[in-house]
């Protein structure tokens, strides 16, 4: 099987941006034009092209990087991101967009579909959660603060909570954000910041944000317009977002204020990781950043490929991926 995920990667993330999603159900992005729809509960393929296929996800499950993306891949790494291999046993090939691990064996994935995918053993093998095929409501993030309790977040204001595990999931319905009617915005990036508080990245320049595990949540304003489609927090409490135009926001009191961040580039951005005591993001066009104690360091590769999303090597290094599989350690 030949992965054509380069392609997908733009109109993916434009689709968001300019909301066109919200006309209708988004299409089958996985699928190959002028061919039959794919039988969504059909498993993944193992396919030598599997490390490059587009990856929008990825996350550390102990020493193990485990990223996801297109066509329901899943890539392991056991070596801190020098080399991937894909994963035995994945029960579906809807375009998976992001995973998060409790501990080095239990872990979920979301994607499409409102997909959500589990594993006891580190990513290896995955069994189906839930879906819902009566919708396309993609979910575009997941965050599991321990073995669990979760939150999936995704379009149309999709807030999904667990406290089992995963074995029940159940809908989340949210405020109506100031000077509006209804919960219609769509959700990007779910994350958590040390004091224990739930994060969530949005459009229009918005974040949630809940101090009691989900039970309340409360609108932010950026003072931005634009999608936000990734967040993280640095271990003193200091929260960033990022996300079209190479928009960076951050806020040293809870998310009450925000400030804009220089970041170097009009590229926008895919995914911040915390390291240290420094903050760094990928983005469309080979963009990176690195902000350390006040310090900003920009730039876009040569070749402009597409950068997805980004974690942390056990030893610290910033391991990043593509729309055209993991990018090569250097």
């Amino acid at each position: 099987m030949r992965f054509r995920s380069p392609r997908l990667l733009p109109r993916l993330l434009s689709v968001l941006a300019t909301l066109s999603i919200a006309a209708g159900p988004l299409p089958a992005l996985a699928q190959d034009a002028g061919k039959a729809p794919v039988p969504v509960a059909d498993p993944a393929m193992r396919s030598p092209s599997a490390t490059r296929a587009m990856l929008l996800g990825a996350a550390r499950a102990g020493d193990r990087i485990v990223a996801v993306g297109d066509h329901g891949v899943v890539l392991l790494s056991d070596d801190g991101g020098k080399r991937f291999r894909q994963a035995t046993g994945v029960p579906t090939h809807v375009l998976l967009t992001a995973v998060s691990f409790a501990d080095a064996r239990n872990g979920w994935a979301v994607g499409h579909r409102g997909t959500v995918l589990h594993t006891v053993d580190g990513g290896e093998n995955w069994t189906l959660q839930r879906q819902d095929l009566s919708v396309d409501q993609p979910l575009f993030s997941v965050l599991f603060r321990d073995a669990r309790h979760g939150v999936a977040v995704g379009l149309w204001s999709l807030m999904l909570q667990t406290d089992d595990g995963g074995k029940t999931w159940r809908k989340t319905v949210l405020p109506s954000p100031p000077g509006t009617t209804r919960a219609d915005r769509n959700l990007f990036h779910v994350f958590a910041a040390p004091d224990g508080a739930l994060l969530v990245a949005g459009e229009q320049g918005t974040v949630l944000r809940s101090a009691d595990n989900g039970q309340n949540w409360t609108w932010l304003d950026t003072g931005y317009r634009g999608s936000l489609w990734a967040g993280t927090a640095q271990q003193d409490g200091t929260l960033y977002v990022a996300g079209m135009r190479g928009s960076v926001y951050r806020s040293k009191d809870q998310g009450a204020h925000w400030e804009k961040v220089p970041s170097g580039t009009a590229s926008s951005l895919t995914d911040l990781v915390a390291l240290g005591d420094g903050v760094a993001g990928v983005g469309l066009e080979g963009a990176s950043i690195h902000v350390q104690r006040g310090t900003l360091k920009a730039g876009n590769r040569p070749d402009r490929l597409d950068l997805t999303a980004a974690v942390a090597a056990p030893d610290g290094t910033l391991i990043t991926f593509s729309s055209r599989g993991p990018v090569p350690r250097q």
